[in-house]
Formats: structure tokens, C-alpha cells, sequence
């Protein structure tokens, strides 16, 4: 087994398509067709996790955070970032971190939230736009079967079956090949539009390189007329943050006191309690004071995040309780569900979880 066997694992439950543009997702370090040892979890990758690495024979750290995030223009160790990435290199240790494109997906970290505190009818908080295309092809009626089935093989969704052409009003157009086509370069020929249909049919974005393969593998023409566009719906399965339901209501203090006990927290800032029940809540992991207007408009009671300024407060403006449970501590179970997976995934491989706590921010 290489390392790019266990990307395929990862980018099987979060394509980096969705990764938010400002993310730096991937591998980072490494060769992709290297001989994979073991893997490591880890929620961040500093040097005591590639140390640990090295002792428990693991070439490969897959980590939440990503340990190079803005451009280097220098590597020689002046600071935690830089001694990282000379560290791993000089021990053929690669690093693949899978960040916003975990966020944004449904089985994600905000899932794993929901799961954690027993939030129930679940959906996404601010779901993806644009994520979701649409392709339109012609192909003759006696081939349209065997396309549309290697389609829908490749992972394409929705088909619609139009009878109308894209050649010219009477039918006919010029084929455009090589010297060795049948027809010729240049020869005329004839399709009647009751001779061709459209397909037509949705896709998820990280799959249109391979819909495209797939297309241009089984259609019977030489030279393929597509077109490719963009819906603009919102995909109700990729995005980030999540808002669902507990089971039943609970008294506001008590649930605060629930959230410290099942995630593990030293303390929790919240904006003023102004209400005494709370049941709808939203969560987004890591920063998400950018959501909080939406978990308004989600009509939660409480929104639980992490890395809410002073200033953020007062934007609940009685309308929704703010709880920063703290940004590793929202995380913190991340590493042990990127274990697990990938554990299901390679069984002839170890898969070990950090035993390094990364959380920066202590507490008295």
C-alpha cells in the first residue's frame, strides 16, 4: 500500500473540492507513490507529534490543521512551523491535513459535535452553493442506455431525456475528425433529430474529471459535443456548521453544564442566558463567529462555537445565547474519528492515534 491509498480513503469522506478557498488542504509533505509504513492521527502536527511518528514507525501523519498555512519564503528552522517541515522531510515523514474540506462535510466535525451532545434532526448551518453541476450531452438513441448506465457508475445523479438536437434546423452538420475518421475530415453526414437524444444529468463538483473520462470513454463520437454548467442550489449534504434539536428541552444552565461535561471543557464564555429552556441548537467547530447571524436565522437557542471576540457578544443581542466552548475543544474528537475511519479503511496497516494533547491555550 502507498500513502495515496490512504488519501483516497480520506478524500472519499471529504473531497478537497470543498475545502474553503482559503484552506491549504492536501498533502503537504511527501511523495503521494511512497510505501506507507503506519499513520498517525493528530489534530495539529508539531514536532513532539513527527518525534512520535518516528518512534512508532509511522510515515504518514494525517492532520486536522494544517502545519503550513500562509507561504514560506524561508526553511531553516527559526521558527515551530519551519522546524516541522525540516524535521518531517529529513525523515520521509509526509503530512496530509484535511481542515474545511472535514468542516464542510456531512459526517464532519460538526457531526461528531451533534453526536456528542445527543442533537437530533440534524441539517447544515450554512450550506455550500455552486457545488453541484449539471451536464448536457447528445449521443444517438441506440447509445444512450450504455452512456447513461457507465455515467451513473461514475458516480453522476439526476438524468433528464430530452428529444430535441443540436445540430441545425434540418439536421445536418459537418464532422471535424482526423485524416484517419470514419467519416472524413470535412464529410458531410446526417443525424435527424429523431436519431438523437440529450442527456442530461447532475454531479457532485469533485467528480467531474472523472464524469468527463467517463463520457468521453463511452460515447460513440470521435469529437464530443458537452457543456458543463453550474447550479446555483444550495447542496443541502456539504457545508458547515449543522443545527438540529435535543431530545427534549433542557433547563439553559444545565445544558451549559451538559456541554462542559461532555466536551470536556475547563470553562464556557457565553453572551447573557435570556431564556430559561433551550432545545434548537446550532454548533460549528473551530471559528464561527461568522455564522452567527445564520444560527439566528436557524432560530436556535444557543450557538456553540470557538474564537468569539469581545465584540462578537454583543451581536446576540438577545435573540441567541453564544457559547465559546474553546477552538481545540470543539475540535478535540476529531483525531479519534479520523482513526477510527481509517482503521474500517486499512486493516494491514496500523493506524494510531497521537497520544500529543496540541491544545495551545491553558487554563488556571
Amino acid at each position: 500500500m502507498i500513502i495515496q491509498d490512504v488519501i483516497n480513503h480520506l478524500e472519499k469522506l471529504a473531497p478537497l473540492a470543498y475545502a474553503e478557498d482559503f484552506d491549504n488542504v492536501g498533502l503537504l509533505i511527501g511523495d503521494r507513490n511512497t510505501q506507507l509504513t503506519g499513520v498517525m492521527v493528530t489534530l495539529d502536527t508539531l514536532e513532539s507529534v513527527v518525534d512520535e511518528a518516528i518512534e512508532r514507525q509511522c510515515n504518514l501523519i494525517v492532520s486536522f490543521h494544517p502545519i503550513i498555512f500562509k507561504g514560506l519564503k524561508k526553511i531553516n528552522g527559526a521558527n515551530y512551523v519551519e522546524r516541522v517541515v525540516l524535521k518531517a522531510i529529513k525523515h520521509d515523514i509526509s503530512i496530509y491535513a484535511i481542515h474545511t474540506a472535514l468542516d464542510n462535510s456531512l459526517q464532519g466535525v460538526n457531526d461528531i459535535i451533534c453526536d456528542t451532545l445527543g442533537i437530533g434532526n440534524k441539517k447544515i448551518l450554512l450550506p455550500q452553493k455552486g457545488t453541484i453541476k449539471k451536464l448536457t450531452t447528445y449521443v444517438p438513441k441506440k447509445d444512450a442506455d450504455g452512456l447513461r448506465v457507465a455515467l451513473f457508475k461514475s458516480g453522476a445523479g439526476q438524468i433528464g431525456n430530452y428529444e430535441d438536437c443540436s445540430f441545425n434546423t434540418e439536421g445536418v452538420g459537418t464532422f471535424r475528425g482526423n485524416d484517419a475518421s470514419d467519416p472524413k475530415v470535412g464529410e458531410r453526414f446526417e443525424y435527424r433529430q429523431e436519431q438523437e437524444t440529450q442527456i442530461s444529468i447532475t454531479f457532485q463538483k469533485h467528480l467531474e474529471h472523472h464524469i468527463l473520462k467517463t463520457l468521453l470513454e463511452h460515447h460513440p463520437y470521435e469529437e464530443v459535443a458537452y457543456e458543463v454548467t453550474t447550479l446555483d442550489n444550495y447542496n443541502q449534504h456539504i457545508g458547515i456548521g449543522m443545527v438540529g434539536e435535543l431530545a427534549n428541552d433542557m433547563a439553559t444552565e444545565d445544558f451549559l453544564q451538559f456541554v462542559k461535561q461532555k466536551m470536556n471543557v475547563s470553562c464556557i464564555k457565553h453572551s447573557e442566558l435570556t431564556t430559561d429552556k433551550v432545545k434548537r441548537i446550532a454548533v460549528l467547530g473551530g471559528s464561527g463567529s461568522f455564522a452567527i447571524a445564520a444560527a439566528k436565522s436557524a432560530k436556535a437557542d444557543v450557538f456553540i462555537t470557538a474564537d468569539l471576540k469581545y465584540h462578537d457578544f454583543f451581536s446576540a443581542e438577545n435573540q441567541i445565547i453564544l457559547a465559546d466552548i474553546g477552538h481545540y475543544e470543539s475540535e478535540q474528537f476529531t483525531k479519534t474519528f479520523l482513526a477510527h475511519y481509517l482503521s474500517k479503511k486499512i486493516t494491514n496497516f496500523a493506524v494510531v492515534l497521537s497520544t500529543i494533547n496540541t491544545n495551545p491555550v491553558k487554563y488556571l
